[in-house]
């Protein structure tokens, strides 16, 4: 489908979740915006209003933006996402009711990359428990232990090999470090070995680093068989989605043995935490900020807004997601 461009008329839009700097005040004086933070706010706008909205604008992945959603908005055009992820939009439903739907990729790809690989290095290497150790005043009485972990004797398997996946592999090879890959099929432009099996991947490496989309295709694809094909040695890494791992078999690897470490960006159901996981000193907890600094989370809503901007002036959605119906213009 296709958009009349911008002219006297203003463009009703609908900026839908946590209210954002950047989204409040990014649009010209020729769109009409309106807020709903949460669903149950969304369901108190008029139905006048909901009628007239033309372009959502999805600022966090906790809202949903699904078929329901997209039912109560006649004239949707385009759903703008924040984020690379977007599990949390129906973007197949969208396709096949022309709905335009955009993400936010690359403005935060080395963001993520830096904090995947401080996340595995600060795991294997103990570094909050090392820090809670000197801040107890525990160094003054003993040395603190060798760690069992290092990057040093380590080969990564990377779940994924993505944009951030591959920027994840350019630090691990800066830092002589080993990587091979598994996905759906083999990337194009990359050397690294691929593996179509994940089970075989695990058994070759013993450090998995988890990096692919969220959704009932990679829902708990790292689980019990996999943990146990990784091996005593073995250390997971997700800065992906919490759906990906299954959190209940990671806390049985961890406790068991059958695993030696993970480090975790991303939960089951954020922001809630299992206690089992908080509990553990073998376990580094972060609370989803692989893209969370200002200058990147600047420049992700700075996409949402001109994905919308371009898209009502009659141009082509910048970066639209491969479900969206519109290549072009």
């Amino acid at each position: 489908m296709a958009a009349a461009p911008i002219s006297s008329e203003k463009v009703d839009l609908l900026i839908y979740g946590p209210l954002r700097p950047i989204l409040e005040t990014g649009f010209p004086d020729n769109f009409n915006v309106h807020k709903a933070e949460t669903r149950a706010d969304l369901e108190r706008l008029p139905a006048e209003v909901l009628g007239r909205i033309r372009g959502v604008a999805v600022t966090y992945h906790t809202v949903k933006t699904d078929a329901e959603v997209m039912a109560l908005l006649p004239k949707l055009e385009i759903v703008a996402s924040f984020g690379v992820g977007y599990d949390h939009v129906a973007a197949a439903h969208a396709g096949q009711h022309n709905i335009v739907v955009t993400n936010t990729p690359d403005v935060l790809t080395e963001e993520v990359a830096d904090v995947a690989l401080g996340l595995l290095i600060a795991t294997l290497r103990e570094f909050i428990t090392a820090d809670q150790y000197v801040r107890s005043g525990e160094w003054t009485r003993q040395n603190y232990p060798l760690s069992k972990g290092s990057l040093r004797d380590r080969k990564v398997g990377m779940v994924g090999m993505g944009r951030i996946g591959q920027a994840i592999a350019r630090r691990l090879d800066a830092s002589l470090v080993p990587v091979v890959y598994h996905s759906r099929k083999p990337a194009a432009g990359v050397a690294y070995q691929h593996y179509p099996d994940l089970i075989e991947m695990a058994k070759a490496v013993d450090t998995l680093v988890v990096i692919v989309p969220g959704g009932a295709g990679t829902n708990k694809m790292i689980n019990a068989e996999v943990l146990k094909a990784l091996g005593p040695r073995g250390v997971v890494v997700n800065v992906a989605r919490g759906s990906v791992v299954d959190e209940q078999a990671l806390i049985a690897a961890l406790k068991s043995g059958d695993i030696l470490a993970a480090g975790l960006d991303v939960f089951e159901k954020e922001p809630s935490v299992p206690a089992e996981l908080i509990g553990m000193k073998n376990v580094v907890v972060l609370p989803h900020i692989g893209s969370a600094s200002i200058v990147t989370r600047n420049a992700m809503d700075q996409l949402v807004v001109d994905n919308i901007k371009a898209w009502f002036a009659g141009k082509a959605p910048l970066t639209p997601v491969a479900e969206t119906p519109v290549k072009g213009r």
